[in-house]
């Protein structure tokens, strides 16, 4: 018997506006107002931790660049596996696109958490209630985007602007007023210019650093997720992506610049939340709570975001034919609602249970995987598909490529031997995905028959 087709397609009606703030959305969050003071901490002086900065926007925009070739070449729902599927065969691409949407259902569950933290430091009568008031939240968001594609296009802005505001006004505050004075008490960071070059000191304090930079990075990819969506992908992709990596870039820049400006740098070294601190400086009274109002918009952001996306992953495993086809009904308003109520089913089970922790540790080593894949993609559809057209190539290819997939695979391994738990884990995971595929595609050749 063969399963319910879909009715209708996804809707075209999303611009570069939407790109940018998915951009934006998914990828500035809570990381840039703490990790700053990680990177301090590795790094021990102002020229290197600029540098840092600078190279992690750098990365971003080079990866942008290659992945932003294969989204005008296949605008297709559903992220990276689509790429997997179209270079290395549907396994592959399986592989990808279910690790992809467990990590960011595991997002969403931490995401959601943390949202109802932050709204319980502001709102007294949320507190204690952590798991209930993150599910409210969830469901909210859910009930938005059930309505339509437009509420969540629309939310999406607003949400951006918000949080690009604030941002601002606390980076503008840091500019104009008088920087703390250093503590004679506490220690300046030792930096790695001090210790032999190449020494495995000196590396391991630049990788830690690095490594922190890119995880606040990572999500300037979003609008691929919505290729199929978009008016005209053709112009609006290269856009979006690109142009959101170099905004994202340019901002990190600035407000790292800001709290070196304001902060003395054994200070930031030793903060866990440099932003609280700069905004404490910036304004003595209210400055505590102004940094718990950005945190959380910058989760609801997030959140907002990748509630979008997850969905699509679903619809485009769906329409692979290896998950259930009613994965793939749209509604009249564009959201796919089954793909959209299973992938919030699945993140209230982890609310719940509280087990996505591991999960979102998973997730520093799997989305590297996602990274790596791309690249390769570009380099052996360049090999099998020379001819196919490519509205936009990626520049410097094929060493700007090389690069990103080098350092790519370079931090993998670096997250495996931090991490050498979720590194198992997540190779038993990707190993679990091969006779799952074989059954959904047994069965799916079985009900087409």
């Amino acid at each position: 018997m063969v399963e319910d087709t879909p009715s209708r397609p996804l809707l075209k009606i999303l611009g570069i506006g939407f790109g940018l703030a998915m951009a934006f959305g998914g990828t500035v969050g809570v990381g840039i107002l703490r990790l700053p003071g990680s990177v301090a901490a590795a790094l021990g002086d102002t020229r290197l931790i600029t540098l840092a900065w600078l190279l992690g926007g750098l990365y971003a925009f080079l990866g942008a660049c290659a992945v932003t070739e294969l989204a005008v070449m296949f605008p297709e729902a559903g992220g990276f596996l689509v790429y997997a599927r179209r270079s290395m065969g549907r396994g592959v691409g399986f592989a990808i696109g279910w690790s992809d949407w467990l990590n960011n259902v595991a997002s969403l569950a931490y995401g959601s958490v943390t949202a109802a933290t932050f709204l319980g430091a502001l709102w007294s009568p949320a507190n204690g209630h952590s798991k209930t008031v993150a599910i409210t939240i969830l469901v909210a968001f859910t009930a938005l985007h059930w309505a339509g594609l437009r509420i969540g296009r629309t939310l999406a802005g607003v949400i951006t602007i918000s949080v690009g505001v604030m941002l601002l006004v606390l980076v503008v505050g840091c500019f104009i007023t008088p920087p703390v004075q250093a503590d004679p008490l506490l220690p300046l960071p030792t930096s790695p210019l001090a210790l032999p070059l190449l020494s495995l000191g000196f590396l391991s304090a630049i990788v830690t650093a690095l490594r922190s930079v890119l995880v606040t990075f990572d999500g300037w990819y979003s609008p691929i997720y919505f290729a199929e969506e978009s008016t005209n992908p053709t112009r609006s992709l290269p856009r979006a992506i690109i142009g959101g990596s170099l905004l994202v870039g340019g901002l990190y820049l600035i407000i790292n610049l800001a709290f070196l400006r304001v902060l003395p740098l054994q200070l930031l070294a030793n903060s866990s939340l440099p932003a609280a601190d700069a905004a404490r400086v910036v304004l003595p009274h209210g400055g505590a709570e102004l940094v718990t109002l950005i945190s959380l918009f910058t989760v609801l952001s997030l959140l907002n975001a990748v509630l979008l996306m997850t969905p699509r992953i679903l619809y485009a495993i769906g329409r692979d034919g290896l998950f259930t086809r009613k994965a793939t009904l749209v509604s009249a308003s564009g959201t796919p609602r089954v793909a959209l109520a299973l992938s919030s089913a699945m993140v209230i089970v982890l609310i719940l249970s509280g087990s996505f922790e591991q999960i979102v540790a998973l997730a520093a080593v799997l989305f590297l995987l996602n990274y790596i894949s791309a690249y390769v993609a570009v380099f052996i559809l360049r090999w099998r598909e020379p001819l196919h057209p490519r509205p936009y190539r990626a520049v410097g290819f094929p060493y700007t490529t090389a690069i990103v997939l080098l350092g790519s695979i370079l931090f993998l391994f670096a997250a495996v031997i931090d991490d050498p738990r979720s590194g198992l884990i997540a190779g038993i995971l990707m190993v679990l995905c091969v006779p799952l595929y074989l059954w959904r595609r047994t069965r799916s050749v079985t009900s087409s028959a």
